[in-house]
């Protein structure tokens, strides 16, 4: 057992040291320090919005450098915990239990050194609109929204709702959200594009299997204008309209609501949530800002892809899950495989391990060329 505990700590010492350089340690330290020491000054809550993205910035850096410090410092303490359990068997299950939890936070850190893309520390501005099949879709889109909703509580990540749009007869017909934490663009990328459910309707009274789509789109909320450049009056079409839907006595009454549309690119959003078109005109551009930045990543992956000649279909647009109530239970993922034979469990938020194995995927695919899982058709 003591030659195993070697082996196992040598590894281990291995996997921190590269660990260190991947998550680009002792310069997150440094930013820690820098950004600690800006909060003590007397001005540095005068200016509230930039005081929370700091804020937001220490807790993401936080995020690694603690567990980090961690498993450094446990790494570095273990070699002298196996030289006193030689000589003192009441030490062993201490020392097993010491490297097995250090095992686990470096599996956990390993996992968080694959978000390195230039947006992975922000936020995630979600949204999820009701596609092909009905009243169906409608409530699928709602169940999904409360899903996600579910994962960023059990994850504790501030969600909030920036426009929503419930349908008539049941459920939504769109809805945008921001999703605030440490990695929750880069956990939450992964999440984007075609969401397909089968079960028998609640809303067919000849209690028929039913095929429903809902397509949820991912971008980061960027708070830094300058990274993502755009000229307001010459880029982008802005139109005012009335609000719709529940809301308020402002509703139908009031040019309140805001839609963009970006020439170049074609994207459009549109809010209409908050009470003042002011209010809905700066959502709109973050939601807007959001967009164009993932526009950019989608980009850098698509040349990436094209350097290693990989086929797989991911992105917006492509279906990337089936969530199966009829005729057994089964949640899989289209391009990892991943599969989870309890459908209920995943929509109370439970999506972490799809999230970490569309990471891993994305890691091996910029080694080879792998395809898709294969088909749920059923």
């Amino acid at each position: 057992m003591e030659t195993e505990w070697y082996s196992r700590v040598s590894t281990l010492q291995v996997r921190v040291g590269q660990l260190r350089d991947s998550l680009d340690y002792d310069n997150k330290l440094r930013k820690v320090r820098e950004i600690e020491e800006r909060m003590v000054a007397p001005e540095f809550w005068n200016n509230q919005e930039k005081a929370r993205d700091v804020m937001a910035q220490l807790k993401a850096l936080l995020a690694v450098t603690k567990p980090l410090q961690r498993v450094v410092k446990g790494t570095a303490d273990l070699p002298g915990l196996l030289e006193m359990a030689e000589s003192d068997d009441s030490l062993s299950s201490e020392v097993a239990n010491e490297i097995g939890e250090l095992e686990s936070l470096v599996d956990e850190l390993e996992l968080q050194a694959l978000l390195n893309g230039p947006h992975d520390s922000a936020g995630a501005i979600m949204s999820i609109y009701a596609r092909d099949g009905g009243t169906d879709a409608n409530d699928w889109a709602e169940m999904l929204l409360r899903m996600y909703m579910q994962y960023a509580a059990k994850a504790g990540f501030e969600f909030v709702v920036l426009d929503r749009l419930d349908n008539d007869q049941a459920g939504i017909n769109s809805a945008t959200v921001a999703i605030r934490g440490p990695m929750a663009y880069g956990f939450l990328k992964g999440e984007n594009g075609i969401h397909r459910l089968v079960r028998i309707s609640p809303f067919n009274s000849e209690g028929k299997r039913q095929t429903s789509f809902a397509a949820v789109d991912v971008a980061p909320e960027i708070n830094d204008e300058s990274e993502i450049v755009v000229d307001w009056a010459k880029d982008v079409r802005e139109e005012t309209m009335r609000a719709g839907g529940a809301g308020g006595q402002h509703v139908n009454k009031t040019e309140s609501a805001i839609r963009l549309m970006h020439y170049e690119t074609g994207i459009e959003v549109k809010c209409q949530n908050e009470r003042s078109q002011h209010q809905n005109r700066a959502l709109a551009r973050k939601m807007m800002l959001a967009r164009l930045a993932r526009l950019a990543d989608e980009k850098r992956e698509a040349e990436k892809d094209l350097q290693y000649k990989a086929k797989s279909k991911v992105g917006f647009g492509s279906q990337i899950r089936n969530y199966f109530l009829h005729p057994d239970q089964r949640v899989k993922d289209q391009r990892t495989g991943y599969l989870v034979s309890n459908f209920h469990t995943v929509l109370d938020g439970n999506i972490q391990g799809f999230i970490d194995s569309y990471l891993r995927w994305r890691m091996k695919r910029g080694g080879e060329d792998i395809g898709t899982a294969g088909d749920d058709d059923e």
